[in-house]
């Protein structure tokens, strides 16, 4: 069984920064691929970026140049660095990862909260 646990969110003002973690545990062979998603009030959940076990990342376009991901393979824990917060960026942020254990499963955490306001 594998759990995906993140933490990090809060409130923070317009133009703050944040830093997400998500922690994978379980009986883990390997992590093929993490991404973070978000839900915004009123709002379908969105693709915000990813990182696979190669290293190589992407990024929606609206948090290019602001969002940063990182994991450490190490300890199996994703990161998002979210930095020049705004209010449209407050949202539950979600880490989903692509998993080896006995076999290939997609899993999701249970979300942060993330509040961007004065």
């Amino acid at each position: 069984q594998v759990q995906l646990v993140e933490s990090g969110g809060g409130l923070v003002q317009p133009g703050g920064s944040l830093r997400l973690s998500c922690a994978a545990s379980g009986s883990i062979v390997s992590i093929n691929l993490m991404r973070w998603y978000r839900r915004g009030p009123g709002k379908q959940r969105e693709f915000v970026a990813e990182i696979n076990s190669g290293g190589t990342t992407n990024y929606a376009d609206f948090v290019k140049g602001r969002f940063t991901i990182s994991m450490d393979n190490a300890k199996n824990i994703l990161y998002l660095q979210m930095n020049s917060l705004k209010p449209e960026d407050s949202a539950v942020y979600y880490c989903y990862a692509v998993i080896r254990t006995s076999y290939s499963g997609a899993y999701w955490g249970q979300g942060t909260q993330v509040t961007v306001s004065s």
